[in-house]
């Protein structure tokens, strides 16, 4: 049945409007350059799949320096493992001193440091605390483990990637031959592991930060594996 004439006026009036409608509201769109801007995701790539602002990486990173520092600590205070005590305390030693270079790499900016543990390494260490012996010995390396293979995932995120992909070969051939990690700052100088690369200046400060820290990260993650070792096996 055809629209008669009244009818057929009035559906054109109709279709006519909603086109304007569509039209001015697809015009008033704003640009993409006005568009809710996100926190920037940095660098160009990086070793690592999941790239996260500054703020957020220097967050994260560290309160795991902190957190390893003050657990670090309270192995200093519990073991009688004279191998354990030095690891230890070359923790804390290296961990400070890249806190602090940290620090000053983000100086100025309105990034969120951590005044404190958050409540995940609160309690690790209050567990830790309850414990003793080979008890403690055992649960420390473990979570040095664990906290050295997160800290240097994270880091590998801002590191350039066939520099590190040369690096980690030219590791796993020295440490073949001496059954433990070199210092990466003597054997494996030779083989530098670079920043990804970044135009802004933070962002790239951050990265380089990165590059220094994360042979010492790896290194000690090696050195926490071979100290575990001998712990797993008392059945405890």
């Amino acid at each position: 049945m055809k629209p008669t004439g009244l009818l057929a006026v009035t559906l054109a009036v109709i279709t006519l409007a909603l086109g304007a409608c569509s039209n001015q509201n697809g015009n008033n769109l704003p640009p993409p350059e006005q568009a809710e801007k996100k926190p920037a995701m940095v660098g160009s790539g990086g070793a690592g799949s999941n790239l996260t602002s500054d703020d957020a990486f220097v967050r994260d990173v560290a309160l795991k320096n902190m957190a390893e520092i003050q657990i670090s600590r309270l192995a200093i205070e519990k073991t009688a493992n004279p191998d354990i005590k030095s690891f230890a305390q070359r923790v804390i030693d290296d961990h400070s001193a890249a806190g602090d270079k940290l620090k000053s790499a983000v100086s100025g900016q309105t990034f969120d440091w951590p005044a404190e543990l958050d409540n995940k390494h609160k309690d690790t260490v209050d567990e830790l605390a309850q414990e003793r012996g080979a008890e403690f010995d055992r649960d420390y390396l473990k979570a040095m483990v664990e906290s050295h293979q997160d800290l240097a995932a994270k880091l590998e995120s801002r590191l350039d990637v066939q520099s590190l992909a040369d690096w980690k070969t030219a590791a796993a051939g020295r440490t073949r031959s001496s059954k433990a990690m070199p210092d990466p700052g003597k054997v494996l100088s030779d083989v530098a592991v670079r920043p990804d690369a970044s135009d802004n200046a933070i962002t790239g400060k951050i990265n380089q930060w990165a590059a220094e820290t994360y042979p010492v990260a790896q290194q000690h993650l090696d050195a926490a594996r071979s100290l575990e070792s001998p712990t797993t096996g008392r059945g405890l």
